[in-house]
């Protein structure tokens, strides 16, 4: 296995709102290795976008805020990082994709001006040497007219043509690690696609390491190596995207794959998990997807289950993979 070039051990950032503690990410630990492609998957409320976001200490503060844990970006403690620190490593040693370009580009502002502000803030170089470099990432990501788009505003743009200006200004400085926040949500099918290959041609010739976030059980299944499943702020199962996808474990894993649409099937009615998300409380006893599991049990209400390791890398946040059961199923197994 190649080096980690992130590791989250315990991440927990909470908001302190009118309404008492929110424990919106909880515990969360996972890596990232050199030149991988890691999916953070689960529904709207799930902590994907807060735990990105806390990896760059983007978190508005307050009402938000880190309060446990560790988010080791090589070999260097980011969670504990000055903002002085953190200016020199967004952008420049790891980028991120939002998932609205039209919000995160500057409509008074041309292309151009404002990729080369993100090349110099990073770059010693001179304005036009910023500009043709500017070109030059425009090309890279498949934007026609490259030299004339430098000059346009982007309302002028399609909705596909800024995200790939977006992925253009995160790869300006050769980045290690990409993070990418719903980064094809917004767009239609035929660029969805286009943009995926895109990724993977960036992390396939660069080696750059992609972490993420999206609710696409599709896209994972397209371009990631592994998948972190999370449900109300906490990791519940991780692995690669192969075994996820063909056997998850978890019974929200399990939920979020029987609800995707089959190609041939008779079903009338596509499947969805009862319910809703459950709202991250600090209180809160029990696993928190019991309300919505089918397979819950007594237990699953008075404790709170941890993440077990079910083998080869892989990990489940259920009581019915805990030590306990596990020996009991493979006594059963051993005997039959």
């Amino acid at each position: 296995m190649e080096e980690a070039i992130l590791e989250l051990t315990e991440l927990s950032t909470h908001f302190f709102t009118d309404s008492g503690e929110i424990p919106a990410v909880d515990k969360v630990s996972f890596t990232v290795h050199k030149g991988e492609v890691v999916g953070v998957v689960g529904e709207s409320g799930s902590g994907k976008s807060v735990t990105s976001l806390s990896i760059l200490q983007l978190i508005p503060q307050p009402p938000g805020k880190i309060v446990s844990g560790s988010i080791r970006y090589k070999s260097e403690n980011l969670a504990a990082a000055n903002e002085k620190r953190m200016k020199k490593i967004r952008g420049n040693e790891i980028s991120m994709i939002f998932q609205e370009p039209m919000t995160s580009l500057n409509p008074v502002f041309t292309i151009g001006n404002q990729m080369r502000e993100a090349i110099r803030l990073h770059q010693k170089v001179s304005k036009r040497t910023a500009t043709e470099k500017a070109v030059q990432m425009l090309k890279i990501v498949g934007i026609p007219r490259a030299e004339n788009i430098v000059n346009e505003y982007p309302h002028q743009l399609s909705g596909g043509m800024r995200q790939r200006v977006m992925i253009a200004m995160a790869m300006s400085s050769d980045p290690s690690l990409l993070i990418a926040d719903e980064p094809t949500t917004a767009l239609d099918v035929t660029i969805q696609a286009q943009i995926l290959d895109l990724m993977k041609k960036i992390n396939e010739e660069k080696e750059t390491s992609i972490l993420l976030i999206t609710h696409d059980l599709g896209v994972v299944a397209d371009i990631c190596d592994r998948v972190v499943v999370m449900y109300s702020g906490q990791v519940v199962e991780q692995g690669t995207t192969r075994e996820i996808l063909k056997v998850p474990k978890h019974p929200y894993t399990q939920g979020l794959i029987r609800s995707l649409p089959k190609l041939h099937g008779r079903e009338e009615k596509l499947y969805s998990i009862p319910g809703t998300v459950a709202r991250p409380r600090k209180d809160h006893v029990g696993c928190r997807f019991a309300p919505r599991c089918e397979f819950a049990f007594e237990r699953c209400f008075k404790e709170n289950p941890k993440l077990y390791n079910i083998g080869e890398g892989r990990e489940s946040r259920c009581f019915l993979h805990s030590e306990q059961e596990g020996e009991r199923l493979k006594d059963v197994t051993t005997n039959t």
